[in-house]
Order: structure tokens, then C-alpha cells, then sequence
């Protein structure tokens, strides 16, 4: 977490570093210009533009103020990479990339090809450039054939025709503006095969300079309207979608945004009509069994906060938006409205209610404790290193915020505003809150973190008929009717796993240690019909027992519950003997850390197919994949559980939202998931609601984790 920390230092260096480099004038956007056509007016490149103003990949609104550099700063360049030529003594060199590093920028330093930089460096064709990495500089040969092709381009001895990607473009329209196909657009710029980054240059004709090369990104950014109505285009990038039974044009059209004629000239195979089970190109803007969560875009205002520097940075650094002081803490107000989203075939599907435009309101309450951070003398680089809560705070916040982000690319119709709850176990400011009415108009409330704070809030906005999502707590919660539970109980996750196997018509054996005394008593007050292997006087496993209790004609579930290492190789030794006459299978009830000793098997394991339950998955699927690497451009590191759990409630409550129905209407029909976690709500005997969407996953034979159907 320290990296939430040291933001605010990198971006400080960063900043001076780019204003030390000379002068720059300040240029106000006029309605209707593009980065394309400012960068024309004062002879520079739209990569100068925005190297100096990051935010302006993703479009320019009138009356922004742009830095743009001075022909000064343009000619000293050139000199700075002329005397990198000329002090060049015909060796290689290395290069530590630094953040915001590029790979055009890098070429035009040391006056080498983008060919013989790639080919000096294999893995920049499939990684891209990333801070931190150590690059081979080519020697002078190298420098020399690429200033020699510089002088012939200059002398238009090769003519070339170059295209700068603009917001909301896409390779299609752009392959159909120069009358040549996306397959020989791709292959002229192989680095936009996966992605189309707003800026980049692209060679149409000939072999012309690139502006900058950014790290791989499988989802493409989809910026806010830069254009006017008429010259909006549509998704950027491209994923493989299979074609589901009773698909057509239209419904294929509607989905995607593309007509019959785009769908056939992305998919020649389409001339012979729609079939199941095809396997088509389309844009990525489609959101597929979790949420595809587009890349984050930069903030349009500056953060402005009453809290101390170093606290506004490690809060500031997973959003990208609007931050202003109000009486109860961090208010974030993003609008946004819809887009059309989908589920797994065995979830409720969520999708853009037509013809709703009713803005909802979303509150986030987030122990942040802001307070306690500026009274806090040891510093908050100190705190971060030892309080866990804070950085579990912090965690589920950045993941709120891609939530948010999405949403906004969504254009879901929704406010976000996000408090400080100040909370400890037994105290909070919601009262506060309430009293100041910064509750009550909410359509849902996602927070408190602690049950008894959850439970506060719920019961204060009961006669408010505020949903209150209580994020993170495993507690038993009291009964308020509007309170929800979003984590299930243990006893939940236990039943799942029980009722799946009895679903299946499964002999369920139960070996559990004399020690697990809940564990016996959960399952003969809970699960009747489990029979339990008897146990030696040592304490030890009956191995013969065990067998005689397994069923040649049905599959045989054998719970085991137990830490002792050698029960478990017991258990583990009688299963794989008795596969041989009839269907077993080993679960667990809960994490096993035994499991995780080098003296366990897991070749074993992986043939005893262990089964158990969780609250969350593992999922390898395309659209998880984009968020996990989403994240990681945004945040420098793989989300955590908290932070994926922050995406996911938020995101999930958003949803709800715009189904045309109330939270509590969706909670009462819908089953949903989103990226690691399901959410199948339903009503207590004695009030209130929990979740009981529960995973149940099992290793298969090719030693992956797979979900249970």
C-alpha cells in the first residue's frame, strides 16, 4: 500500500520535470478544436501537447487551458538529441525506462528506428514500455540508418500519409475514411491490434513518425464527447464474442452499435447469415459475464481538499475525479448515464432501462478518519505501514472508484457522492450526517464498514425507506428491513455446498476431527443424512470404515474436516484407493492451511476433484482479465480482495438503480455477479436481507480452479 503514499511525490517530480524543460504558452481550447489541429497552429506534435497535458488524450472541451511548448523548447530538443547522436561511439547502451517515458520519445533521443529498438528489445512487442524496465540502446549503425531515413522523409524523397487518432474513433471508420481494409490498417500498425489509444499516429501510407507507443491496453478508453453529435463514433477495440442460440442482425446490431453492413465487413463469414456457436469480431463497448470496465478517465477540475498534502495524495490516487470539502467529509459528485450491460446465462441480466432518465443517488460512507490522519504525528507513510483498516479502506475506495469510472463510461444517469463515516467499532458520524440531510435523499447508502455502524445508519433510514448495503461485515445482523448484507454467513457458504451435493443426489460421508466439535454439531443439527466415519480410540481415522460407507452406484462426497496432517493423508490414501470401484470426491468446508504444506500431495488433491464453497470466485474470464489489468494501469498494482469487492458492491448497486425498479425491488428478483463476487439477496425470517450467493469451486484435471455447475 505504500504506493498510495509516495503518489504525491512521483507526480510532483514528474510536474517539475516537465516544466523544467523549457518555456510554454498557455493556449484556452476554442469550441470545436481538436488536439490535431492545435498542435498544427503552433507547428507542433499532438504527442508535445501531451506530454505537457496527460489529460488531453482523451479530448479537449472548450475553454480548457492547454501548456503548449515553445519553439525554444522544440529546437533545444533537437539538439539534445543531436548530441546524443554525435557523442554516440557505436556500442550499446542501456536505458532505465522512467515513468511517462515513451517509446517515441526514447527514439527521437537516442536517433534510433522504432524497428531497431524492438528488435534490440524483443519483449516491447508484447509488453510494451513499462517504468522500470532496462532497455538495450543500438549503437550507431542503428542511429544512423534512422536519422538517414529522418533526412530522406524530410527531403520527400517517401511520401507517407499519417492519421491521428481522435476521441471516439474507431479502426473501422477509419480503414473506410482511406478506402483500405482494418486487416491492412493492422498491419501497417501492428502495435493497435489489441487496442486504438486516443493520439496515436497512425501509418495509412508510407512509414511515417509515430507519436507515442503506450503499454498494452485490452479495453479501450471511451472518453467523454469531444465532437459534436454528428462526428461521435463508436468502441475502440476488439474482443472475440460467440454467438448465443436465436441471435440475429438486429440483435447483434443493438448490442454492439454496429449495422449489418460493419458487422459483415468486420466478419466476412456473416455473408452466409447468422449462425449459433460463430465466433465474431466486435468492439469491445460490450459488456460481457462481469463488467469490462473501461480504462479511467483523468479528472476535468483539480482535487480541492482541506486535508494535508500527504493524506490527499494516498486518497487521491485511485480517483480520477472532482474532490471538494464539505461538512461531512469527501464529496465525489460524477454524472453519468447508461449503457447496456450483461450477466452469465444462470444470472439475471441487467441492462439500460429505456426511456429512464430519473437521476439516481448513490452515497459511499468510507472510514477514512481524515481526523485522526492530520492529528496523527508519526505521518501518514508511517500509518500506512501499520493500519491495516486504513488500507483496507483504501483498497475498497480505489475499487469503488473504477466502479464509478465505469459507470460514468456507461452514462448511467447517477450522482455519487462519497463521506468521510469517521468510524471506530462503536462509533461513527452518521448522526451528524443525518442531521446535516446528506442521507436521507439517497437512493442507496453502501457503508458503514462496521455491523453496529451498518445497523445505526439502516435504522435511522428506515422511516427514509434508504436501502443501507452493508459492504464488508461477516456479522449476523439484527433485523431492519432495510439493511442488506452483501457477505453471506458461514452458515450460508456450509448449506451451499450441502445443498449442491444433495442436489446431486451424492452420499455424503463426513470425517471430522474430534477437535472440529462445531463442526460435528453444525452438521448433525443442520444436515440430516450425513453419515460420519467412525474414528479409532487414538483419535485417528477408521480407514476400513470409511470405505464400507462409500457407494458403488452413486457419487460419494466425502467432507473432511480436520488440521491433523496425518488424517488427512489417510483420507486422502482410502479415496484413491476406492476410485477404483466407485465416484469420489474430497471437500472441505472452509480454507485448510494443511492443504498448503509440502506434505500434502496436490497431484492428490487434483484427483480427489477437492470441492468447497466461497464467497468469491476465480475466474480467468476475458472480461475479469480487463479489469485486473485495468486496475493495474490505474493503481501499479493486481486489486486485492477489498478492492475488488469495492468494485463490485458499487458497481452492482449501481446497476440495480437503473433496472426501472428500486434496490429493493432487484434485491427481491434478481441475482447478479460482477467480477469475483455474486449477489442473490433474499429476505430473513426475522427482517432484513442477506446474500446468499455462494460459489462452489473444485480443482479439475488440468489443475485449474473451475466453478461447480
Amino acid at each position: 500500500m505504500k504506493y498510495y503514499s509516495t503518489l504525491f511525490l512521483l507526480v510532483f517530480f514528474v510536474t517539475c520535470s516537465a516544466f523544467s524543460q523549457g518555456k510554454v504558452v498557455k493556449y484556452t481550447v476554442s469550441s470545436g478544436e481538436t488536439v490535431n489541429q492545435i498542435a498544427q497552429k503552433f507547428k507542433v506534435t499532438p504527442f508535445d501537447i501531451y506530454e505537457l497535458n496527460p489529460d488531453a488524450r482523451n479530448g479537449v472541451k472548450p475553454n480548457t487551458v492547454l501548456l503548449i511548448p515553445a519553439a525554444s523548447n522544440k529546437n533545444t530538443d533537437k539538439k539534445e538529441t543531436a548530441a546524443v547522436k554525435s557523442t554516440s561511439n557505436g556500442k550499446a547502451t542501456t536505458h532505465e525506462v522512467q515513468p511517462k517515458e515513451t517509446l517515441f520519445g526514447l527514439e527521437k533521443k537516442y536517433g534510433i528506428s522504432d524497428e531497431a529498438l524492438k528488435a534490440a528489445n524483443p519483449f516491447l512487442v508484447t509488453d510494451g514500455l513499462q517504468p522500470g524496465q532496462t532497455l538495450t540502446i543500438p549503437g550507431k549503425g542503428s542511429a544512423s540508418k534512422a536519422a538517414a531515413t529522418s533526412d530522406k522523409k524530410q527531403k520527400g524523397a517517401e511520401k507517407y500519409v499519417y492519421h491521428d487518432v481522435q476521441p471516439k474513433e474507431t479502426k473501422f471508420g477509419i480503414a473506410k475514411q482511406y478506402g483500405i481494409s482494418i486487416e491492412e490498417l493492422e498491419k501497417k500498425n501492428p502495435e493497435i491490434v489489441t487496442s486504438l489509444p486516443v493520439g496515436y499516429r497512425l501509418t495509412i501510407k508510407g512509414t511515417a513518425p509515430k507519436t507515442e507507443v503506450t503499454a498494452p491496453v485490452t479495453t479501450a478508453v471511451k472518453p467523454e464527447e469531444t465532437k459534436k453529435p454528428a462526428e461521435s463514433k463508436k468502441a475502440v477495440s476488439y474482443m472475440e464474442y460467440q454467438v448465443k442460440p436465436k441471435e440475429t442482425f438486429y440483435s447483434l446490431g443493438r448490442v454492439f452499435h454496429l449495422t449489418q453492413e460493419e458487422l459483415t465487413a468486420l466478419n466476412p463469414s456473416l455473408s452466409e447469415g447468422v449462425k449459433e456457436g460463430m465466433v465474431l469480431k466486435v468492439p469491445t463497448g460490450y459488456v460481457a459475464p462481469a463488467p469490462i470496465v473501461a480504462q479511467a478517465q483523468p479528472a476535468e477540475k483539480p482535487v480541492q481538499t482541506s486535508v494535508e498534502k500527504p493524506v490527499e495524495k494516498a486518497i487521491e490516487k485511485p480517483a480520477e475525479k472532482p474532490v471538494e470539502s464539505t461538512g461531512g467529509g469527501i464529496k465525489i459528485v460524477d454524472k453519468v448515464k447508461s449503457e447496456t450491460v450483461s450477466a452469465d446465462p444462470e444470472i439475471v441480466e441487467l441492462t439500460k432501462k429505456r426511456g429512464q432518465n430519473e437521476r439516481k443517488k448513490v452515497v459511499l460512507l468510507l472510514p477514512f478518519n481524515l481526523a485522526k490522519l492530520q492529528s496523527d504525528t508519526t505521518g501518514t507513510a508511517a500509518r500506512l505501514k501499520t493500519d491495516k483498516f486504513l488500507n483496507m479502506t483504501l483498497d475498497f475506495y480505489s475499487g469503488a472508484m473504477m466502479a464509478i469510472d465505469s459507470a460514468r463510461t456507461l452514462k448511467l444517469p447517477i450522482d455519487v457522492a462519497i463521506y468521510d463515516s469517521q468510524e471506530t467499532k462503536t462509533t461513527s458520524n452518521i448522526s451528524s450526517l443525518i442531521a446535516q440531510n446528506k442521507l436521507q435523499e439517497a437512493d442507496a447508502v453502501v457503508g458503514p464498514f462496521y455491523q453496529n455502524n451498518a445497523e445505526s445508519t439502516a435504522n435511522s433510514l428506515r422511516l427514509y425507506n434508504v436501502p443501507v448495503i452493508s459492504p464488508l461485515s461477516k456479522d449476523v445482523a439484527n433485523p431492519i428491513d432495510n439493511l442488506y448484507q452483501t457477505i453471506p454467513s458461514n452458515d450460508v457458504v456450509r448449506s451451499a455446498i450441502f445443498d449442491y451435493m444433495r442436489a446431486r443426489n451424492g452420499n455424503i460421508v463426513a470425517v471430522v476431527d474430534k477437535k472440529k466439535e462445531s463442526v460435528i454439531s453444525y452438521i448433525k443439527q443442520n444436515q440430516k443424512g450425513v453419515v460420519f466415519a467412525a474414528l479409532t480410540e487414538a483419535g485417528g481415522l477408521d480407514a476400513a470404515n470409511l470405505k464400507s460407507l462409500l457407494l458403488p452406484t452413486r457419487m460419494n462426497y466425502v467432507v473432511m474436516e480436520t488440521g491433523n496432517t496425518a488424517m488427512i493423508k489417510t483420507v486422502i490414501k482410502a479415496l484413491t484407493d476406492a476410485q477404483k470401484t466407485c465416484q469420489v470426491q474430497l471437500v472441505i468446508l472452509e480454507p485448510n492451511s494443511t492443504l498448503d504444506t509440502d506434505e500434502i500431495s496436490f497431484d492428490n488433491l487434483v484427483k480427489l476433484k477437492l470441492m468447497y464453497p466461497s464467497v468469491t470466485r476465480d475466474s480467468d474470464d476475458q472480461a475479469v482479465s480487463i479489469f485486473k489489468k485495468d486496475y493495474k494501469l490505474k493503481n501499479k498494482v493486481y486489486p486485492n480482495t477489498y478492492a475488488t469487492r469495492g468494485f463490485d458492491v458499487t458497481f452492482d448497486t449501481m446497476m440495480r438503480l437503473v433496472q426501472g425498479k428500486t434496490y429493493q425491488e432487484t434485491a427481491d428478483l434478481m441475482t447478479t455477479q460482477q467480477v469475483d463476487n455474486k449477489f442473490q439477496f433474499y429476505k430473513k425470517e426475522d427482517g432484513g436481507h442477506a446474500n446468499k450467493g455462494v460459489y462452489i469451486l473444485y480443482y479439475d484435471s488440468d489443475l485449474t480452479l473451475k466453478e461447480a455447475n
